[in-house]
């Protein structure tokens, strides 16, 4: 079974960026090639409990357990010591990708109040998007009654297109809620 996204991409999407890229050739198109979560989290105290509720709720979200991240270098204004643990990260590619993807984009932005699109400065200039999520109860298969702390986490989405107009034209026709330009 085919993600609706992908099908999506293959029947819709490709024909609309063959055109507006006048790119001939399929291999050429930008596609998606992973999308990652990384959160962090800070707090001394619970640490530790902060931790378990990232992974908990990313591995909800995603479908796949995170890797916690360690801190690389000692901090002592913030208490931080090298290899302590401060975020955790997934990777997601392939249908799992897809499914991410299209519940992110019509499930989850749909239900933040007073949503009025993402931003389209957010580009790296490599044709990958980020964006940023403060809240993982927009997710429907987060529990409300379960939730113990807000966690926010930044979302990258990596492209195989070179340029940010390319990757903003793909992200467009998958249905990226881009703001207009007066709302920015």
């Amino acid at each position: 079974m085919q993600p609706n996204l992908l099908t999506k991409y293959n029947e819709e999407v490709v024909p609309k960026l063959k055109e507006a890229l006048a790119i001939t050739n399929v291999h050429q198109l930008p596609r998606l090639e992973k999308v990652v979560l990384n959160s962090g989290f800070g707090n001394v105290d619970d640490r530790k409990q902060a931790a378990e509720d990232v992974v908990n709720d990313m591995s909800i979200i995603t479908g796949q357990r995170p890797v916690l991240t360690k801190a690389k270098n000692s901090i002592s204004n913030f208490k931080l010591r090298a290899g302590d643990t401060i975020g955790a990260r997934v990777t997601l590619r392939g249908q799992i990708m897809w499914e991410f993807l299209d519940r992110l984009l019509n499930t989850a932005m749909p239900t933040i109040r007073d949503f009025r699109g993402v931003p389209t400065k957010s580009f790296d200039g490599n044709g990958n998007y980020t964006l940023g999520v403060n809240d993982q109860t927009i997710f429907p298969e987060i529990e409300l009654d379960k939730v113990k702390r807000t966690i926010g986490f930044d979302i990258t989405i990596v492209t195989t297109a070179t340029t940010d107009e390319a990757a903003k034209e793909l992200l467009t026709g998958l249905g990226m809620p881009f703001r207009k330009p007066g709302g920015q």
